[in-house]
């Protein structure tokens, strides 16, 4: 069975941005540069991008078909998965976070592998429905083990 030449590149790529801690560093040390891989069709992908960009956050998005490889390489767990994956000041977003959480886990650096907002709750940036209904949700934090608890909760 053959593997798809898009699917090689991007797992090609992947395994090279993982394998070189220093073009993690670089990123890691712009701790206002926020790397998004989402699929390309994705509207509510792009109403996060969006809400990233408003909260003064300059936002570098990879287009994939390979959304799962990119979760798997960053160690999300898969309970705690949503629609896409960011990297930011060496910690990974998963899913739908809001800025304001981003900037209190920039500020504070605790010592996690990132947050997560699992699944995709109605009223979380990105899933704003105008005049629709709003999820409770919490953001989780996890660390390298996959061990999750509340950063914060947001009843909309």
């Amino acid at each position: 069975m053959s593997i798809p030449r898009t699917a090689f590149l991007v797992k090609l790529v992947l395994a090279a941005f993982l394998a070189f801690p220093a073009a993690q560093n670089a990123l890691a040390n712009d701790s206002k540069t926020v790397e998004v891989w989402k699929d390309p069709s994705c509207g509510c992908c792009q109403g996060w991008v969006d809400h990233m960009r408003a909260a003064g956050f300059e936002v570098r998005i990879h287009n994939t078909g390979e959304i799962d490889a990119v979760k798997t390489m960053n160690r999300v767990p898969q309970e705690l998965t949503s629609c896409h994956t960011a990297n930011i000041g060496g910690y990974i977003i998963e899913g739908h976070v809001p800025a304001s959480d981003i900037m209190r886990l920039l500020k504070e650096k605790p010592q996690i592998h990132g947050l997560a907002v699992p699944g995709m709750p109605l009223g979380s940036p990105g899933m704003e429905v105008p005049g629709g209904d709003k999820d409770a949700y919490d953001v989780l934090s996890f660390d390298e083990r996959g061990n999750a608890a509340v950063y914060s909760s947001h009843h909309n």
